[in-house]
């Protein structure tokens, strides 16, 4: 064949090619645009509940890694809730148990596809969010913090041995069972290993950066963890997708695929950040990370107040139930086979224990939780220190964050666009939610000081106490009017 001709036919091979990877990726796009649009339209709630700022039966608390939830859940939830009443290995997807009774409280990593497995009309949602750059941040140095704490062994095989040994025995929940660490934490597990053993090969040929965050030889660089496919999968726009049900431990049929077609065509994020957003406006509670101190007062008058009413509601009936029993059998046999009964006949007051014991108020959950935080973040922060001493020099402070460079920041950023959206949707709702409350607070001074007037005039006691007062003001005038009649009597003497 001539040089001319083969060099034509190849042109037209090549045009021909195109125009069907062309193609290729059209029909794959609209496929996915039809997928995603298909799945939003199913998932979204048309309304926002009326009664959403209402205590419902079950709490379930979707927990988003690294918004400062496990300090919500030790000094707060466990304050209100004891652990009979938590639904069982809440945490732990393959044995989560949903329909416990007495199930009052869900605290899970896992995302809101679970609510498939609840009852929706009878469960209320609250969850805390943070912002975006800070939760990569923490997500990257709690991933090489856990994982950190194996390079006590000599090698992974030790590692792998030890675990096995430990699972054969465990009976509870680790970290490493719980999504998504128990993604990340291998991960890094593994790198940090392959990074010691390149050290070790080096001997003292290598030179260490002085930047925590880009230390190679000692542990992945940020910029390296971010564009990871893992990091792509699993932690960029990790909030929007657990608030929608999209992660890959949902429990929704199709939803990987939905994820997939979110990360390859960005374009069709804006429909799971609709699904998102409308989670959040049903929700009973939305904190802030960055908004530590008004989110937990927050919490405590629209959660707190009504966790404590609730169970004390629950203790008194559970109580007046166990009287009635034990008065008659066929008072019983007339509503024994009733869900409310049941549910009550199962709750007794031994396991109604912390929010009732004491009378437990606002002021006093307050009051446990400040205590509980101081103590938990002294022995998170010792734990932190020990597992990172193991990769010194690297230290992940604040202050090294400002080094890291603005482009990453940007990446970073970009890279967490639906969050980022989402992060300024939760502010707005938590500015309303935190206006509502103060407005409520101001309100109910205002009528307790104007009971209090009321009852000074009404009660035999008050009415007592301002006939005694009136008395005394008309005396005190009538002597202050006698001094100064007799003071002019004696300057008219002395003219």
């Amino acid at each position: 064949m001539d040089h001319p001709l083969k060099l034509a036919l190849l042109v037209l091979i090549g045009v021909a090619c195109s125009i069907n990877k062309a193609c290729s990726t059209q029909n794959d796009f609209e496929h996915c645009q039809t997928t995603v649009k298909q799945w939003a339209y199913t998932s979204r709630d048309l309304d926002v509940k009326q009664d959403k700022q209402m205590l419902r039966d079950l709490l379930f608390f979707l927990h988003i890694p690294r918004t400062g939830g496990r300090t919500y859940f030790q000094c707060f939830l466990k304050k209100l809730y004891s652990s009979s009443l938590e639904c069982p290995r809440s945490y732990d997807k393959l044995r989560f148990n949903p329909r416990k009774a007495d199930c009052k409280l869900l605290s899970t990593h896992n995302d809101y596809s679970i609510m498939s497995k609840l009852p929706k009309d009878k469960t209320s949602a609250m969850t805390i969010l943070r912002n975006p750059l800070d939760r990569i941040f923490s997500t990257y140095e709690f991933s090489v913090e856990v994982a950190a704490r194996f390079l006590v062994h000599p090698n992974l095989t030790s590692v792998t041995r030890m675990s096995s040994r430990i699972r054969a025995k465990k009976v509870g929940v680790s970290t490493l069972d719980i999504w998504p660490w128990k993604y990340l934490v291998p991960w890094m597990r593994e790198d940090l290993f392959a990074r010691r053993e390149a050290r070790k090969l080096k001997g003292s040929a290598y030179t260490l950066s002085n930047q925590s965050y880009d230390m190679k030889d000692v542990v992945m660089p940020l910029l390296e963890y971010i564009r990871n496919p893992v990091a792509l999968d699993i932690i960029h726009n990790g909030a929007t997708f657990q608030v929608a049900g999209l992660t890959n431990s949902s429990n929704l049929e199709g939803s990987h695929k939905v994820r997939h077609c979110v990360v390859k065509y960005q374009s069709l994020g804006e429909h799971v950040l609709e699904v998102a957003k409308k989670r959040l406006d049903n929700m009973l509670f939305v904190g802030l990370t960055e908004k530590h101190k008004e989110s937990a007062t927050l919490f405590s008058h629209v959660v707190g107040a009504q966790a404590v009413s609730q169970l004390m509601a629950l203790n008194s009936t559970a109580e007046q139930t166990t009287d009635s029993d034990s008065d008659s059998e066929s008072d019983t046999s007339l509503h024994q086979n009733s869900s409310s009964y049941q549910m009550v006949k199962q709750i007794t007051p031994a396991k109604i224990v912390e929010a009732t014991k004491g009378n437990m108020t606002v002021e006093n959950l307050m009051e446990a939780y400040e205590t509980c935080v101081s103590s938990l973040r002294k022995t998170q922060a010792q734990r932190r220190n020990m597992s990172l001493n193991r990769i010194s020099p690297a230290n992940f402070t604040k202050e090294e964050r400002l080094h890291v460079p603005e482009l990453v920041l940007q990446e970073i950023t970009s890279l967490n666009n639906l969050d980022v959206q989402l992060y300024k949707y939760a502010q707005d709702i938590f500015a309303k939610q935190h206006r509502h409350m103060v407005l409520k607070l101001a309100s109910s001074e205002t009528y307790k000081l104007q009971d209090t007037k009321e009852t000074k005039f009404t009660s035999p006691l008050g009415a007592v106490y301002w006939k005694f007062a009136f008395i005394s003001t008309i005396t005190l005038l009538v002597f202050l009017l006698l001094i100064v009649i007799a003071r002019r009597k004696k300057s008219k003497i002395k003219i």
